[in-house]
């Protein structure tokens, strides 16, 4: 098995973990009321803006998303959020960096021995669901389980959903399509982008990811016999069979959202074995983006 299989495989044990310590990291999570700023790059972007949108709806408080080279020096919060499984990503060091004596930041990584340690003044330390692959998989999912934990939106079911898309076929036919969509509401559009972009890494398929309700505003047009759409969540009504007239595959998610990505993942190996790549070996990636002064 590859990397990739193993830690994607291990994640219904990562959430349960990471749940029972979610009181133990509340002092350096956001408190209900707080004005709060998630940051991240890459997947860990995908994560913050799940987050982000699970923090706010729940009535917790304004929380907003950001790519971590993009923070709004602008803006004031009470507490930012950086997700980062290396601690050594630069655009979130720098952005940690400039946030320093004036707001409180907080940083959840896999390695404390890394230099967020020092630029965050709190860090949770997820270092159990470290990974030795490059794509991630169950940092991600167990950062954000850590945080649905703390807003109190986290149930034993969420890990049964996740067993139970481990043990189960993939629908058939859909690893041999040419185009794969991903759709989501809320929280889930997060977790849409974050499934295309494992396809995108692992297979280097043809992927794109949508808010639901805007996928009939002009990219439905690409779907055909030989693509899928993959629903994260409950669909919007008339969508799907919108969808299925148009010949495409239409995969409704019925479990848990976030064990619903634990399912898009699993393609994503199942496309990249189909085209003879390696998961773990993935095009022009790294573990860790570290710019030197002079490519910022």
């Amino acid at each position: 098995m590859t990397h990739v299989e193993n830690e994607l495989s291990s994640q219904p044990e990562c959430w349960i973990r990471a749940a029972e310590q979610a009181t133990a990291h509340g002092g350096a999570l956001p408190a209900a009321g707080e004005r709060v700023a998630f940051v991240g790059c890459g997947t860990s972007l995908f994560m913050a803006q799940a987050a982000a949108s699970l923090r706010e709806r729940s009535g917790q408080g304004e929380t907003d998303a950001f790519a971590a080279s993009e923070f709004p020096d602008t803006r004031s919060y009470d507490r930012v959020v950086a997700l980062t499984r290396s601690g050594t990503t630069t655009e979130v060091l720098d952005t940690l960096a400039r946030l320093r004596g004036r707001t409180r930041t907080t940083a959840i990584t896999a390695d404390p021995k890394t230099p967020v340690a020092q630029a965050a003044d709190d860090i949770v330390v997820l270092d159990f669901a470290d990974e030795q692959s490059v794509v991630q998989t169950r940092f991600a999912t167990t950062a954000l389980t850590l945080l649905r934990a703390h807003l109190g939106l986290h149930t034993d079911a969420v890990v049964a959903d996740a067993r139970t898309v481990l043990q189960a076929p993939l629908p058939e036919g859909l690893v041999d399509r040419t185009q794969f969509t991903f759709l989501g509401r809320g929280w889930t559009v997060g977790l849409a982008r974050e499934a295309a972009l494992k396809m995108r890494e692992a297979a280097l398929a043809w992927t794109e990811a949508y808010p639901a309700m805007e996928y009939r505003h002009g990219p439905i047009s690409i779907a055909t016999r030989s693509t899928a759409t993959w629903m994260l969540g409950e669909a919007p009504e008339g969508l799907a069979e919108q969808v299925r007239a148009t010949g495409a595959l239409w995969v409704a998610g019925a479990l848990d959202p976030l064990a619903e990505l634990v399912r898009a993942q699993r393609l994503a190996v199942a496309v990249a074995a189909s085209r003879g790549l390696d998961p773990d070996r993935p095009r022009h990636l790294t573990r860790s983006v570290i710019l030197d002064g002079t490519a910022r």
